[in-house]
């Protein structure tokens, strides 16, 4: 039973933040997960290209744990998936299971010693775990794991938490290497009812892959097949990289076990869908599936229902690429004005962990997103983008394209005002900080300096999944949470490094 745990190239010390370039201010993703029982193939490298499929959703750390059998062996470290892994460091990671993780913090600071996998010792041998999503009962669950380590006293050494680790994937699998007297499935049947919040796990021992779903479904999970063995991943893309076959979603509230006996499923709660409407605006890749409903395709409608609730005299209908592409094509289809790109994106950018000086700053240094400008001078421009959070960026695009010689700039967004901060696994900004908030939409207008703005009905983006509303959580526009909070006290992505000041989770302090 090993951990080797070992730093790669950056940022070993836990102590290295990634940094956005100025004009990135947007919501940030959830994260991937991805795990493979596969005897007779490379795992490592499997997981590898999978999380390079679901790079978009994490580019904070990136690690792949991988068991042969005898020990877990994981590897992980800050950057990106290219960044953290190359083949010396995959050929070492030798096994017949593996899982992964690409992370962006929701839970938890961004430092080493927050990347996933987790892992964590038990008495008959060892756990890692990846997990997508965010719990609300964290401080809860933290106080089980005390409580589980005073019972047991100093002979269950393997309750405690790894020093320095402050999110709620390691509470988790701390209570999940506890099974005394249990079977890891008996334990995870025992323990995933009382999560709450929003999980996508897949996590292993030595010899058994498991992947489960909280009830509500609130972030995709998918179960795939190769010629030897199972897959599942956050999102089927990532599937369809590794030359798995699309078998279904793991259902919500499903706990699936696949080892050398094969694929077991169990449920652990009934089902209470409410998936999340922004995997639809945002999150997912436009190639995914997600409820048989390709993301793509409901992008483009989003677009043609923009251009049908807020039509407008223009020029060219351009996106903010990445993101906005799949409505702006829609806006153009539907409104008959041509379709055009205005920006140009650095394709090489990702995330710096270069801080622009002030000085830099005041030169509006930018990274991301420069203007085309014989494209925009002189014309009517339809901007459309899939959400303005705090306005920085929308504010940022609007003087650029002014710069650059725009007659006019009338701002389309695919998704309704963001007023609500999530707590199931998207960072967006706090309330205070979220401009729909504060802010009416003509104000919202006045303040990007926008012609005009125009955002898709609430109704408008929920039928463009082709969902029912009530399986849709779309708690960001409406307040309307469906799985009841905590109050404030117990709610926060510093939540557990502000206990470590604190009497309530001494565990924490414990090496």
């Amino acid at each position: 039973m090993a951990n080797p745990r070992t730093p790669g190239r950056r940022g070993g010390d836990g102590r290295l933040t990634a940094a956005l370039d100025p004009l990135d201010q947007g919501p940030q993703d959830a994260c991937g997960v991805f795990g493979v029982w596969a005897p007779g193939e490379d795992v490592a490298k499997l997981t590898y290209f999978g999380l390079y499929a679901l790079q978009h959703r994490g580019q904070e750390s990136a690690g792949i744990a991988v068991s042969n059998g005898r020990q877990i062996l994981v590897y992980k470290d800050m950057g990106l998936v290219s960044q953290v892994f190359d083949e010396t460091t995959l050929e070492s990671l030798k096994g017949h299971l593996a899982i992964g993780h690409a992370r962006y913090s929701t839970t938890g600071a961004s430092t080493w010693h927050n990347a996933q996998p987790t892992f964590h010792p038990t008495l008959d041998g060892s756990l890692a775990l990846a997990h997508n999503g965010n719990l609300i009962n964290t401080t809860e669950l933290a106080q089980m794991v005390e409580d589980l380590g005073e019972t047991e006293g100093e002979l269950d050494l393997h309750v405690k938490l790894p020093n320095e680790t402050t999110n709620d994937t390691a509470v988790v699998t701390s209570l999940l290497a506890h099974h005394i007297g249990q079977t890891v499935e008996e334990r995870a049947t025992e323990l995933l009812p009382q999560l709450k919040g929003a999980y996508s796990f897949v996590w292993m021992n030595e010899h058994t892959l498991y992947a489960a779903r909280d009830p509500q479904g609130i972030r995709p999970l998918v179960l795939g097949r190769l010629e030897r063995g199972w897959v599942v991943a956050s999102e089927d893309a990532a599937l369809v990289t590794v030359g798995a076959s699309v078998v279904r979603e793991v259902e919500p509230g499903e706990l699936i076990v696949i080892n050398e006996d094969g694929l077991r499923s169990h449920r652990f709660a009934d089902p209470d869908p409410k998936g999340c409407v922004f995997e639809y605006v945002y999150l997912a890749r436009p190639d995914a599936t997600i409820a048989r409903r390709n993301v793509h395709e409901a992008r483009v409608e989003m677009g043609r229902r923009l251009a049908r609730e807020f039509p407008i005299d223009a020029d060219l209908v351009m996106p903010v690429p990445e993101s906005g592409t799949p409505a702006a094509t829609g806006y153009a289809e539907e409104s008959g004005i041509p379709f055009g790109q205005g920006f140009v994106k650095n394709s090489y950018v990702g995330r710096t962990f270069i801080q622009p000086s002030q000085t830099l700053r005041q030169l509006g240094i930018r990274l991301k997103l420069n203007a085309l400008e014989h494209m925009i001078r002189g014309k009517r421009l339809v901007v459309v983008d899939d959400s303005i959070v705090r306005g920085n960026t929308q504010r940022a695009q609007v003087r650029m394209l002014r710069e650059a010689g725009a007659a006019e700039v009338h701002v389309r967004i695919s998704s309704p005002p963001v007023k609500w901060p999530c707590f199931y696994g998207i960072d967006f900004a706090t309330r205070a900080e979220l401009i729909a908030n504060g802010l009416d939409i003509e104000e919202i207008r006045a303040s990007i300096g926008a012609d005009s703005l125009g955002y898709i009905s609430l109704a408008g983006m929920i039928e463009s999944t082709g969902q029912p509303a009530s399986q849709l959580c779309d708690a960001c526009f409406t307040g309307r949470y469906p799985i009841p909070l905590p109050d404030d006290s117990r709610l926060g992505k510093h939540l557990l490094e502000q206990s470590l000041t604190t009497e309530a989770l001494p565990i924490l302090n414990n090496p």
